[in-house]
């Protein structure tokens, strides 16, 4: 399972799935600079990995550029209906959002509208050019990759209860299998009407008119007048030094701040003293994963309707505090019930030749998103807004055209304010940790970022349906790592070795004499692509 890592001194293209790394380096062949192919392989993914990510879900983009040295971010996550209150769905006699079908659609795809942004700032070759790929995967076909025949398995019985799934995902009365031609050419006819109609397609046009009386036509909430009012957000990215390096992520409504938060309490270890398979060593990521999602918890929505204090969050002294609370139990887990939610992501990132730099991320929420698609469109929705409380005591309540607690969260690391490193994963409330896991690996422990992606993983949290949290562990060394940890407390689940429940993870380092170096997750069916 130890991939061979790539190297190359121009550009890298890294994706969790290989088609979509091929797409991003021939757009790079072709001229195009990152931007370009971040829009090309995002659009790509959205065919070739339909269960994670599609044109009916948000991205979230995070940008060097080469030119200015400037760092932004843009926030594609779409708001809610404009009708919508917690008080909706409890006259209809319910105590939650639903996780599927239509009234689970209930939040603006913003996708297509973050591709649109990055494109008409920083892209240099001709829009329809960068979704051809995707439009030809859709409409000639692409082979059922591993990870996709996985989830169909396992989704077999959601995938056969819906026509429009079963028609694309079981076309013979059968689910298709690992290698089968997967064609979609519904989708292929909408992406040709992006291609020739832009961003006012999807939001104003006709697509939008074939997807929003669809919504209203089967008792959704999303209307026309929601799309045509969605606009994403250029956004100054946060950050904190970690050992003498910037970590860059997206502020809220993502749920970045928790991994800087994380890494102000590590600050207090040396990390090269703690083995990396060791209990100590897992019993301290729980403990300060537990401290950092009881913030994210407590505040995390959309800043728009709530105030969040990142700058005491993200106060170094504010971690002291933590901190203190940690070693006060130093071998005690100490109790914490985090949010159940749902891990279902595709991560990517690609650098270039002029010093381009962009990490990014997209989505449909859960595996296949709503399971819902709006009349003949293709379109996957999203389940994203299912996520909103009912609870008006909560932060993150549903109110009308609001943007939910947002799991996705790429990152990027520089040093003397260059790239130095690219990196994200899958995996809801694992992608903080996971992340913490990569960066640790290659800063703390000196790997390279491939080594630091192979490593075994944690993953703190409670799955839906749960009373309370597990600590799963990828269990590829001792058994007495987990006993150890079940002493002190946890509750301890050892997975499988290479377990793909603790997320595709992709990255990117640049050293300091140009050499680039990129990784994919052997958990998964990416690739990374160095030219």
């Amino acid at each position: 399972m130890l991939n061979q890592m790539p190297m190359a001194t121009s550009s890298m293209v890294t994706t969790p799935h290989y088609l979509a790394s091929a797409v991003g380096s021939s757009i790079l062949q072709q001229g195009g600079n990152a931007y370009d192919a971040a829009v090309a392989v995002s659009a790509a993914l959205g065919v070739v990995y339909p269960h994670m990510t599609g044109i009916g879900g948000d991205a979230f983009f995070l940008i060097h550029d080469g030119a200015s040295g400037e760092i932004t971010a843009y926030n594609g996550s779409g708001r809610s209906a404009s009708c919508l209150h917690a008080d909706t769905f409890k006259k209809m006699g319910m105590n939650d959002i639903p996780r599927r079908g239509v009234l689970s659609a209930i939040t603006v795809p913003g996708m297509v509208d973050a591709w649109w942004a990055v494109w008409s700032r920083y892209g240099r070759l001709a829009w329809e050019q960068l979704l051809e790929p995707a439009v030809q995967y859709a409409d000639q076909g692409c082979p059922v990759s591993r990870d996709l025949s996985l989830w169909l398995e396992q989704d077999a019985e959601l995938i056969m209860g819906h026509t429009p799934l079963r028609t694309v995902f079981a076309p013979e009365g059968t689910l298709l299998q690992e290698g089968d031609l997967l064609i979609q050419k519904q989708l292929a006819a909408s992406l040709r009407q992006l291609q020739s109609g832009g961003r006012e397609a999807f939001y104003t046009g006709e697509l939008c008119k074939q997807i929003t009386t669809a919504i209203q036509e089967d008792g959704g909430m999303l209307a026309a007048a929601d799309f045509a009012a969605h606009q994403g957000e250029w956004v100054k990215p946060i950050s904190t030094n970690y050992r003498g390096y910037e970590v860059h992520q997206l502020p809220p409504n993502t749920q970045g701040f928790s991994m800087l938060m994380m890494l102000n309490m590590l600050e207090h270890v040396d990390m090269a003293t703690v083995a990396r398979t060791s209990p100590e060593f897992y019993h301290l990521m729980a403990e300060v994963v537990k401290k950092a999602f009881r913030d994210r918890d407590r505040y995390l929505t959309d800043p728009d309707f709530r105030e969040i204090p990142l700058e005491r969050l993200l106060c170094k002294s504010y971690a002291d505090e933590l901190w203190s609370e940690i070693q006060s139990h130093p071998t005690t887990a100490q109790p914490f019930l985090s949010q159940a939610m749902g891990q279902d992501t595709a991560y990517a990132a690609v650098v270039d030749a002029e010093g381009n730099a962009v990490s990014f991320i997209q989505s449909l929420y859960f595996d296949f998103g709503a399971a819902y698609v709006p009349g003949n469109t293709g379109v996957l929705m999203q389940n994203r807004g299912s996520f909103f409380s009912l609870d008006s005591r909560e932060a993150n309540v549903l109110e009308p055209g609001k943007r939910t607690f947002h799991t996705l969260m790429p990152a990027l690391v520089t040093r003397d304010g260059k790239p130095y490193m690219l990196f994200g994963t899958q995996g809801g409330e694992g992608q903080p940790q996971t992340q913490l896991s990569v960066l640790t690996g290659v800063v703390d422990y000196g790997m390279s970022i491939q080594e630091a992606i192979n490593l075994p993983r944690w993953l703190y949290g409670r799955t839906w349906g749960e009373q309370s949290d597990t600590l799963r562990v990828e269990n590829r060394y001792h058994d007495d790592v987990c006993a150890a940890l079940a002493s002190w407390g946890h509750k301890v689940e050892a997975r499988a070795p290479w377990d793909g429940v603790m997320g595709h993870a992709q990255g990117i380092v640049i050293r300091s004499d140009g050499m680039i170096s990129g990784a994919a997750d052997p958990r998964g069916d990416g690739m990374a692509i160095g030219l």
